[in-house]
């Protein structure tokens, strides 16, 4: 009786480390994708949080500024929230022009290479 070779030829063991070696390669290339993408998104978050604070004391030091030339609080802020009703109304009245470029931002920042 002959012995049995129960080694596998050596073309499969090939195979079989290509194929390891593939779902590595995947899961490192998921695990650099998902970190780039939770890197960007909280250094956006940041620096969103600091525009807005920025925004706000920029307002509330205009209101007051106003507020000083007209020698009654009431008007700065009153022409302060009017100033912010009428860029709102520009917005709305412009958000099809203004939605494309925001919507290929945000996916230049999904797929960028």
């Amino acid at each position: 009786m002959e012995a049995k070779n129960d080694t596998p030829p050596p073309l499969i063991d090939q195979l079989k480390d290509y194929a390891e070696t593939r779902i590595k390669l995947a899961k490192y290339q998921a695990i650099e994708g998902g970190t780039t993408i939770a890197a960007g998104l909280i250094s956006d978050l940041v620096t969103i949080i600091s525009m807005v604070l920025a925004f706000l004391f920029a307002s509330f030091t205009l209101a007051l500024y106003l507020g000083s030339l007209f020698h009654a609080w009431w008007m700065g802020f009153g022409c302060v929230s009017v100033l912010y009703l009428i860029i709102a109304l520009a917005i709305k009245y412009n958000k099809k022009r203004l939605e494309k470029p925001i919507v290929d931002a945000f996916i230049q920042k999904i797929f960028k290479d």
